[in-house]
């Protein structure tokens, strides 16, 4: 591993990182900036003012502090203040970060200059989220490098850049809105020919989910397609995959960017580095506070025997389909911890009726948010239920464990197909939920052949993501070429 050391009287490097203010670009961006600081970096964690709000009440603010050279700042997102516990409207949040956080965040920089004597010193690079590309704007305004991290998957990369293809031949946006129904024969079932980098019979509906609309001014329509095209001004893209998994995609992507470099997945990467019990491995992400107890449930159940349920972070669902869930998972018969944000539905708050809290007696555990890595490596668990995020792929691929997928945001439908059909790991629930195709979807993926073969492909997967992240091997290796080739190319750490 190769670290900057700097020489007698210069001062470290200090690299500032900016995620994209929702947990699933939060978490993937701290490791990689605990990797960073393990390379004798200082850090700067820029999050909005309202989720560091959030992270100081799920954490405590003890839980920020204690790691000399690692510090936790913030920025104005331009959104009215809310206290709420819960992820901004995404529409509103991505419009407003592209349109009003580059002055903020050259407020921030300028400080943090100004303020060169203290520990942190002068900002000698930036690594920013890559859809918050204001980011570049900026490293390029105060001279110095900066690399992007793309937190989801190469897929989901090459979906978005297509977007502009999509338009061009005409198929987005939609012309009438029952156009926008997923069902079988629609217009979303259409297969697309001559989809760069995209996998063979890939069908509109496997495209993230952006391209869902009538309206060619869509703002997470144009908002993606953007950010995707931007992200050809870095200095680097590092990728938090490996390319065992998404090689194929990865040369796709090569062809249209300067150098990428794939770094994950990240999660190994941080366990290898960075001692458990350190004080840099106890600085956490997860913006709601997380429920214990849960290692506890899990031990008192036999080997892979457990369904774990949680859609993420952002998904909400209607009351209709929570109930649908709620009675398939019942009526499955298996034990299952399922995860219900307060504000996992619509307008409403998540409540479950008395009758399924005693149809499932002894065999659930509700739980708000938990440690979600530390739940999927339990023997217990035999399937992950999940909205198909990638960090949520990611975590359950290297524990080795198969998945059900019911997407619904964003590249969650591109990861959905790939786990399907290229990668052999998962099957679909139907976006309308009914409770009988979930409960036989959960037996035949922890009983039946399909799910035998799916949790052999999935420990393949498995082993293939430990090697990638092997001490020498590639995800140490590109990581240490960004740092050395990229973040420490220009503006040296000065003389103090």
């Amino acid at each position: 591993m190769g670290s900057p050391t700097p020489a007698e009287g210069q001062r470290r490097p200090h690299a500032v990182c900016v995620p994209y203010p929702a947990q699933g670009h939060v978490t993937p961006m701290l490791k990689l900036a605990k990797l960073l600081h393990s390379r004798g970096f200082l850090v700067t964690f820029v999050n909005t003012e309202f989720n560091h709000r959030r992270l100081l009440h799920s954490r405590g603010p003890g839980a920020l502090r204690g790691v000399p050279g690692f510090r936790f700042d913030s920025i104005p997102d331009g959104l009215p203040p809310s206290d709420a516990d819960a992820t901004q409207d995404i529409p509103s949040l991505c419009y407003s970060t592209m349109t009003s956080c580059l002055p903020h965040l050259l407020a921030l920089l300028a400080r943090l200059n100004s303020d060169a004597a203290a520990e942190a010193g002068p900002v000698t690079c930036l690594v920013v989220d890559g859809v918050m590309s204001f980011g570049y704007d900026a490293a390029r305004e105060i001279g110095v490098p900066v690399a992007a991290l793309w937190t989801a998957s190469a897929c989901g990369f090459m979906g978005y850049r297509n977007y502009r293809r999509l338009i061009d031949w005409g198929l987005v946006p939609f012309a009438d809105a029952a156009d926008l129904a997923d069902a079988d024969g629609g217009r979303l079932a259409a297969a697309v020919a001559g989809a760069r980098g995209m996998c063979d019979g890939v069908q509109l509906r496997d495209f993230p989910s952006f391209i869902r609309t009538t309206d060619r001014a869509d703002i997470m329509l144009n908002f993606l397609m953007r950010e995707a095209e931007r992200l050809s001004l870095p200095d680097a893209v590092m990728i938090n995959t490996f390319e065992d998994l998404e090689g194929a995609t990865l040369g796709a992507m090569r062809a249209v960017l300067p150098t990428v470099y794939p770094v994950g997945p990240l999660l190994l990467r941080e366990r290898s580095e960075v001692p458990a019990g350190s004080p840099l491995a106890g600085l956490g992400s997860n913006l709601w506070k997380e429920q214990e107890g849960l290692a506890e449930w899990l031990a008192g159940h036999a080997p892979r025997s457990v369904v774990y349920v949680n859609y993420g972070s952002i998904t909400v669902m209607t009351s209709s389909q929570l109930l649908e869930f709620a009675w398939g998972l019942a009526s499955s018969g298996y034990p299952f911890v399922w995860n219900i944000r307060p504000d996992l539905v619509k307008g409403d708050s998540a409540v479950l009726p008395p009758e399924f809290a005693h149809a499932v007696e002894g065999r659930a555990l509700l739980t708000t948010w938990c440690a979600q890595e530390e739940v999927l490596r339990h023997d217990a668990v035999g399937v992950f239920l999940t909205h198909s995020g990638w960090n949520s792929t990611l975590e359950s691929l290297c524990a080795g464990v198969p998945m059900l997928s019911w997407p619904f945001f964003a590249e969650q439908q591109t990861n959905c197909r790939y786990k399907r059909t290229e990668w052999g790991v998962g099957m679909e629930i139907g976006g309308d939920v009914r409770r009988d195709e979930v409960a036989a979807t959960i037996k035949e993926a922890m009983d039946g052949d399909k799910g035998r073969e799916m949790r052999r492909r999935a420990v393949e997967w498995k082993e293939k993501a430990v090697k990638a992240t092997l001490p020498g091997g590639p995800a140490e290796t590109n990581l240490d070429r960004v740092v050395n080739e990229v973040l420490l190319s220009k503006n040296k750490a000065s003389v103090a």
